[in-house]
């Protein structure tokens, strides 16, 4: 019976994700949800408590990325910011975000592009925020660990450095650059990222 109704909440999300893909969350009524995947109306309601719900758990796999980058990177798992220089390091991070756009491509359109009138239609806001605050954080601890290192950067600045993430996936999307194409895409944007970063923190 459990594997029955896995099965149905599968068709459901499967059925909504391509929907939401081709019109947007806005666009698509629960109705048209029910007809796709061949589930009565009423009974998606024994599985989605709204639409809103069946959007973010289809989305979940990339916001969880997102959230699990940030605390690797700057939150209570932060790696040591003196790993900057180092090559293997640097290759890691390439290799995570080429990671993150090959498999969760079609999530990131969603989330990024197809999210208006969901509960993430301000995710990218929300992030930075988030991250604008943690950053500021690491920084602080990196500073007592570090005491040459140099902190005193504008909030704005380190703000835009979560902007430029969320724009870089963006490109990538809507060009639709090669996945073959896309490894040197992201090495170039860490390439700069990192340089800028080492020189504005003495690194």
């Amino acid at each position: 019976m459990q594997t029955v109704k896995d099965h149905i909440k599968s068709d459901i999300l499967q059925s909504a994700a391509t929907l939401f893909l081709e019109k947007g969350y806005l666009k698509v009524p629960m109705r048209e949800i029910a007809h796709k995947s061949g589930v009565g109306l009423s009974n998606i309601y024994n599985y989605f408590s709204c639409k809103d719900d069946i959007f973010v758990q289809i989305v979940t796999p990339a916001v969880r990325t997102f959230e699990n980058m940030l605390d690797e990177h700057h939150g209570r798992r932060g790696t040591d910011i003196m790993a900057m220089c180092d090559r293997d390091y640097f290759k890691y991070m390439v290799d995570e975000y080429t990671s993150f756009i090959h498999r969760h491509r079609d999530l990131l359109l969603l989330l990024l592009f197809r999210s208006q009138g969901s509960s993430l239609e301000n995710y990218k806001e929300e992030f930075a925020r988030k991250s604008t605050a943690l950053v500021k954080e690491y920084f602080t601890l990196m500073k007592h660990k570090h005491p040459q290192l140099e902190t005193d950067i504008s909030d704005f600045s380190i703000r835009m450095h979560t902007v430029w993430m969320f724009a870089l996936f963006e490109e990538l999307l809507m060009r639709r650059v090669k996945p073959d194409e896309i490894e040197k895409v992201v090495t170039e944007y860490m390439t700069i990222e990192v340089a800028g970063w080492r020189e504005l923190m003495k690194i």
